[in-house]
């Protein structure tokens, strides 16, 4: 069944109870999640959903508080909400919520381990390595090539992130990094375009291309800036594009995705499919890009928000 099908839909805004939409949350992502959490509940009131947006402060009591609502829709960004914490809390409130479990979201979380996870797999992710201060950078370069990138290794919406192009740059991207994460991981730079998979309920939507004329898509072009290109169709062929969701979609499986997800990607210069990361909990906001795939495949944002809600109703995350 279609996790857009018109009587799952309705079913969902029907039997969907009292709806906490728990967003802002603590981390460096907090402006971004309010902004996801206020169009989400928008979004499902429109439907006729029971929905309450929640600011959640990061705080055991604050969950506590919220107990009398039937089930959770996870709008948080970054640690605390799309790490496995509040996902953890939750199910030991008996409390159903959207989206990828606390195995899933700690995993995708962890740049690392992701990796690790992915290559077990077999699948593809650039060449990395875990780094401080001390690493020998020209070693790095040797390993990985001039540029690459420095990641802290659990933090999200590039926050932290570096393109390291000479290795007098070294030392500044690890504190820049470090700032927000004491895991540091250099990875590879693939020279070619970056892509991005939007999975609801099991379903690859469109991919979309992306574009900035920054060095790479930071923070500023993920939310600041309208200089940002979204390319939807995405240029590939139908077959390489189906080829590169079903890479996607292995990847939202081996990391246990649950109910919705993003998958980003780079296509090298020789077609090669390379994984980035996996956000659990991607953004849903006016420059967000999950709503964008939605929008290309013909779904309105108040379908797409049932279609996440309802995912967690049947009998547990979706799929």
């Amino acid at each position: 069944m279609s996790g857009f099908e018109c009587a799952r839909l309705d079913a969902a805004a029907r039997d969907a109870g009292r709806v906490g939409v728990l967003m802002g949350g603590t981390s460096g992502e907090r402006e971004v999640s309010l902004k996801s959490g206020a169009a989400v509940t928008a979004a499902l009131r429109a439907a006729g959903v029971d929905a309450t947006a929640l600011d959640w402060q990061g705080t055991l009591d604050d969950l506590l508080r919220y107990r009398d609502f039937d089930r959770f829709f996870i709008a948080l960004h970054g640690r605390g909400g799309e790490d496995g914490q509040v996902q953890a809390a939750l199910e030991l409130l008996g409390k159903p919520y959207t989206g990828t479990g606390v195995t899933g979201c700690a995993l995708a979380m962890d740049k690392y381990r992701a990796k690790l996870a992915w290559l077990g797999a077999g699948l593809p992710t650039p060449d990395f390595r875990v780094v401080d201060e001390q690493s020998d950078v020209r070693e790095l370069a040797r390993a990985l090539g001039l540029p690459f990138f420095v990641k802290p290794g659990r933090e999200g919406s590039s926050l932290g992130v570096s393109k390291v192009k000479l290795a007098d740059d070294f030392a500044a991207a690890v504190r820049a990094a470090r700032a927000y994460d004491d895991l540091v991981i250099a990875e590879r730079f693939v020279d070619g375009p970056e892509y991005t998979l939007s999975i609801v309920a099991g379903e690859a939507l469109p991919i979309i291309r992306l574009e900035t004329p920054h060095e790479f898509y930071d923070y500023s072009a993920k939310y600041l800036v309208d200089t940002t290109s979204y390319i939807c169709p995405c240029g590939l062929s139908e077959a390489d594009e189906r080829a590169a969701a079903a890479i996607g979609l292995r990847a939202f499986q081996a990391l246990d995705g649950r109910g919705w997800g993003r998958v980003d990607f780079m296509r090298g210069g020789d077609g090669r499919l390379w994984l980035i990361e996996l956000n659990t909990v991607p953004g849903m906001t006016d420059h967000s890009l999950v709503p964008m795939a939605a929008r290309q495949a013909g779904h309105s944002f108040e379908d797409l928000a049932l279609a996440i809600l309802a995912a967690s109703m049947d009998g547990g995350r979706g799929a």
